[in-house]
């Protein structure tokens, strides 16, 4: 950093010795360029030289009344040795009026240079009319409008460089809730694979384990005790699934789907699984509308795969009617089964449903039919 880096940079941090070191240049010039003899020795003269440069130390904290002094004491100064080129100290009362202008608004800015210049323009002038438009006070009238300008850039450009520091920020403080949005996102869409993909197998496991103890009745008895293990250890395992994605997914979410793990054309292989389970299970397809988005085509299969699951765990193998009709502008995914409603404890299987569908824009209804069984109906937009 060079020398004159580095005086900004204390000047920055350090204001009070900026003012400390403006004061001594402005008292030691003023001294040295007043001509009149034996001046260094007299002591009133030093004190208002004095008094008018200190008094810009305090010029941050009290600018008006740094002001006032400054000027009254310079025009003692003055007044002591008129004539001997000492105007130099009204430089002290023009740093004061540069403090007000940067620390004020400008038509207070303007008011107190307008009296300054017209204060010290009549002190000035008092018995000498000549003096009115002489290059004293035209110097002095030119040297307070550059203190006023001067003062006010440098007011305009703190508050912009606060404004830049506030926007960055803000700028700062919305990448940290992109980040936490992002890692909301990602969080619910671990918590619908859980549920969707993870509990569906579980489900299956389950109620083949179930299938396969209700019909080994003349096994060996190991076998059978293996097979409840395996039924309550599913069992289990579906119970801490639901606990997990209970705390994965938070009130009030606004899931967005991701990349699909799984699509409609997986479509066959999921319905025979479940046909292995005992579900007799009837497809349609109607329409054409070409290949879906990704966000649709996963989102119609999940819905396909959850329904189905909710049919074999809560209602067993009953008859399922699976229609799918793919239109240009939407898919519609239908899933009826026969079997009786069964009340039981509300799940995350018709939640994670409906929060897929609703980020795509579409609707999900899901519910008793009003001839017997249950009904799920979901519109799904095609998203290009």
């Amino acid at each position: 950093m060079n020398v004159i880096g580095r005086l900004r940079h204390r000047a920055r941090y350090r204001p009070h010795l900026a003012d400390l070191v403006v004061a001594m240049t402005v008292l030691l010039v003023t001294l040295l360029t007043t001509t009149a003899p034996g001046h260094l020795r007299d002591g009133p003269a030093l004190a208002a030289a004095a008094i008018a440069c200190g008094a810009l130390l305090v010029r941050q904290r009290l600018p008006y009344a740094t002001l006032v002094v400054s000027t009254v004491a310079a025009e003692v100064y003055l007044a002591w040795y008129q004539n001997l080129n000492g105007m130099l100290i009204l430089a002290a009362p023009l740093f004061a009026l540069y403090t007000v202008a940067e620390l004020s608004e400008r038509r207070w800015a303007l008011l107190a240079g307008i009296l300054l210049v017209l204060g010290v323009g009549m002190f000035h002038t008092v018995g000498v009319p000549s003096r009115v438009l002489g290059p004293e006070n035209l110097a002095l009238a030119a040297l307070g409008a550059l203190a006023v300008a001067a003062g006010t850039a440098a007011r305009h450009r703190r508050l912009y460089l606060a404004e830049v520091e506030r926007r960055a920020r803000d700028a700062e403080r919305d990448r940290g809730t992109e980040t936490r949005r992002r890692l909301t996102e990602e969080r619910l869409r671990i918590a619908r694979d859980l549920h969707d993909s993870v509990g569906h197998h579980l489900a299956l496991i389950t109620v083949q384990a179930g299938v396969a103890q209700h019909t080994a009745t003349g096994a060996d008895p190991a076998m059978r005790q293996t097979l409840t293990g395996i039924r309550q250890s599913s069992k289990a395992a579906l119970e801490e699934l639901r606990e997990s994605v209970g705390l994965l997914r938070g009130p009030g979410d606004d899931p967005v789907p991701r990349q699909p793990a799984a699509g409609l054309d997986e479509l066959d292989d999921l319905l025979d699984r479940f046909r292995g389970a005992g579900l007799d299970i009837a497809c349609h397809l109607d329409g054409d509308g070409g290949r879906l988005p990704w966000a649709s085509d996963h989102t119609a299969y999940r819905i396909v795969q959850e329904a189905l699951t909710n049919a074999r765990k809560h209602v067993g193998p009953v008859a399922v009617t699976v229609s799918l009709r793919h239109d240009p502008e939407a898919v519609t995914v239908i899933i009826d089964n026969d079997g009786p409603v069964r009340p039981g404890r509300d799940g995350h299987g018709i939640t994670g449903m409906r929060e897929r569908v609703t980020a795509l824009g579409g609707t999900l209804l899901a519910g008793p039919r009003p001839d017997g069984g249950f009904r799920v109906a979901a519109v799904i937009p095609v998203l290009r």
